[in-house]
């Protein structure tokens, strides 16, 4: 079996130096890295960031004028849904995808590379990043379908209607984000049992064994969990993920208050480092105003996603009167998870500073970004070793909750990308078995027996890329709707939305739509 493996991971290297060219492009030409500045930027930081400043600008920051309004329609009763589901659980499921293990390992990579002034850099692309995600939430609104007593749409459906209404651009989409959702099922799993592991470990004080019984009890409850909860459809998924995203997101903002608390001296030279290694970081991260910089745009577009298109299928599903109030409520969820989440994470990871302690081997701890986290987390507290290790413990159940529900989030996803492929809802049930009892189960086998396949993971990167470039041209040429949108908005004051009075049909936004 590992030979099989082994042999998969192979065939993929192909990927990762792929991906590698394309995110780094075009950095690695002298001509064009020898710019000042400028030439520290690649082609996707340039759209990512660009589209975004482009949006903001067009739009008003409307990130800035309607903040406050999503958070007011997130809260807003309603009468029961007849199709699709409340924006609150919209909301939490987009949370569940935006808010994963890459807002623990993907910011402390981040910070453990470019320096503590990669997390400033976040701050500016979620900022900017918020209007995007308005534009291609609205969009996804503005183009869902229904089918029985759901809506789906996103990426995949508004794409296709951008351009012309051909069914083969959103069955490539499709089909593209059905392989990258599924790919990504393995990755998930392996973030599960690091959870889990680390919390066993501070639980017993035992490191196990990848061939220990935890390992294979973890699995099966991995396996099993997963497949109750997708097949029992969206509704099921969105009742777990609902209770499982305040919970996680409030018991991790509670665990680093306290952490604030405890190092509450220290608050002024976190800032004082996040601001200045933004323009000037320290010689152990290599010394480049570049690296901080693309470190951060780049792990902070990854973590909330904002312009990649891979979380506008939770922007579909919602029953909204109006398709502006989901982007209003989607900048909210790119808020929660980069300026807050992903805040949290770097206090943790800056205030330890690991790296200046000359107790910590940092060229060894640099390569494992979880441990980075965790040993930071012991640093900051008080030095009991029980609440050393409740805190661990604490930390290591936010990220195994992270990786969880980005887990389920992405098969759902997945599930919608397929009915766009075939147009046969029961293909709902194919994506189902291949989440939770294919590909889940493949991310086990590999954990147990010990392998890290850097290139299979590798392809994820290269789809992330891929979509950049998808997404941003789409939202380009499709924004005049959302705008649009957004001005019959601010002219009806809100009133519910018909087609008509953008010049829009063949929508389901009729005047007899309820």
């Amino acid at each position: 079996m590992n030979d099989v493996f082994t042999a998969v991971n192979n065939l993929f290297a192909v990927a990762v130096d792929i991906s590698n060219f394309l995110w780094n492009f075009p950095t690695q030409f002298a001509w064009f890295s020898s710019i000042p500045v400028i030439g520290q930027f690649t082609l996707p930081v340039f759209l990512l960031v660009g589209i975004g400043v482009y949006f903001s600008i067009r739009t008003r920051f409307v990130q800035l004028r309607f903040f406050t309004r999503g958070v007011k329609v997130l809260f807003k009763k309603k009468a029961e849904e007849h199709t699709g589901i409340s924006p609150m659980a919209s909301f939490m499921l987009s949370t569940a995808m935006r808010v994963g293990a890459g807002n623990i390992v993907g910011v402390t990579g981040a910070i453990s590379t470019g320096g503590p002034g990669a997390l400033f850099w976040m701050w500016v692309a979620a900022f900017f990043g918020m209007a995007t995600s308005f534009i291609e939430s609205t969009l996804s609104q503005l183009f869902k379908e229904k089918e029985g007593n759901e809506y789906v749409g996103g990426l995949t459906h508004y794409a296709q209607r951008i351009f012309g209404n051909l069914r083969i651009v959103g069955i490539v989409i499709a089909v593209l984000f059905f392989i990258y959702r599924l790919d990504s099922v393995p990755v998930h799993t392996f973030h599960l049992f690091t959870a889990a592991a680390s919390m066993a470990t501070s639980i017993t004080g035992e490191v196990y064994s990848t061939q220990s019984p935890l390992y294979y009890a973890l699995a099966v409850v991995i396996v099993v969990s997963l497949g109750f909860i997708l097949f029992g459809g969206m509704s099921r998924v969105t009742k777990v993920t609902d209770k499982m995203v305040p919970v996680m997101a409030v018991g991790y903002l509670v665990l680093v208050m306290i952490l604030v608390v405890c190092n509450v001296t220290s608050i002024p030279a976190f800032f004082a480092s996040v601001i200045g290694g933004a323009f000037k970081p320290d010689a152990i991260f290599g010394g480049m105003f570049g690296i901080a910089l693309i470190q951060g745009i780049k792990r902070g577009l990854l973590s909330n996603e904002a312009g990649m298109g891979t979380a506008t299928m939770a922007a579909a599903v919602a029953d909204n009167d109006h398709p502006v109030e989901q982007g209003f409520i989607q900048v909210f969820s790119v808020f929660i998870d980069t300026i807050i989440i992903s805040t949290l994470t770097g206090f943790v990871v800056c205030m330890a500073a690991l790296w200046a302690d000359p107790s910590v081997d940092w060229a060894t701890l640099s390569n494992v970004k979880i441990d980075i986290f965790l040993q930071s987390i012991e640093k900051l507290m008080p030095g009991n070793t029980f609440l050393d290790n409740i805190a661990v413990l604490f930390a290591s159940l936010a990220y195994g909750l992270f990786g969880f529900t980005t887990l389920l989030g992405g098969i759902v996803f997945c599930e919608i990308s397929a009915t766009k492929i075939t147009g046969n809802p029961k293909i709902r049930y194919v994506v189902r078995f291949l989440g939770a009892f294919v590909f889940c189960p493949i991310g086990c086998i590999t954990v147990i027996s010990g392998l890290q396949l850097d290139n299979l993971w590798g392809i994820s990167d290269l789809n992330n890329v891929v979509f950049v470039f998808i997404n941003v041209i789409t939202i380009f040429v499709g924004a005049k709707y959302a705008f649009a949108a957004l001005k019959d908005y601010v002219q009806t004051e809100g009133a519910p939305f018909t087609e008509d009075r953008i010049g829009l049909s063949g929508t389901v936004w009729t005047k007899d739509r309820k």
